[in-house]
């Protein structure tokens, strides 16, 4: 998700293979538990790894630029869940 209009944030979308939400306010982000930037009216980070039935299995939020999910943590997560099956 991006504070951005849509179509600064569907610039993003030719890099990704997955819709990319836009115009993140402070209501939506109070709505995920996630720290709003009052300067710059911008969320914090804020990811989520969610299954197919939409339960949030892992959450990772950040109050500053720095503290985001890592790609290999996430291969590791999952394969971790996988193999508890």
């Amino acid at each position: 998700m991006s504070v951005d209009a849509q179509d600064k944030a569907s610039e993003l979308e030719t890099d990704i293979k997955f819709p990319l939400g836009y115009g993140v306010n402070r209501e939506a982000a109070t709505q995920l538990g996630s720290f709003w930037e009052e300067r710059r009216q911008i969320i914090q980070p804020s990811e989520f790894i969610v299954n197919a039935q939409g339960k949030v299995l892992l959450s990772m939020y950040s109050s500053g630029p720095l503290g985001r999910i890592n790609p290999p943590d996430i291969v590791r997560f999952l394969s971790f869940l996988e193999s508890q099956k």
